[in-house]
């Protein structure tokens, strides 16, 4: 029996996850977690994660993306 978490619960998004979430393309947040100084990227071996809350707070502090 498989539970689903909500995605506004969850702790680490997918890039999937993360778009619909956002709105914003699977590209250009593949795009702005490229770089080794982003704090809202946590790698699990070769997959890319995004922490929902400071994705939240990165966007909240953008002018633009």
């Amino acid at each position: 029996m498989k539970k689903e978490v909500a995605i506004c619960q969850k702790y680490l998004l997918t890039l999937e996850e993360a778009a619909l979430y956002t709105g914003i393309g699977i590209n250009k947040l593949r795009e702005m977690s490229n770089g080794e100084n982003c704090d809202f990227v946590v790698w699990n071996g070769s997959r890319r994660m995004l922490k929902r809350k400071k994705l939240e707070e990165f966007l909240n502090a953008a002018y633009s993306i």
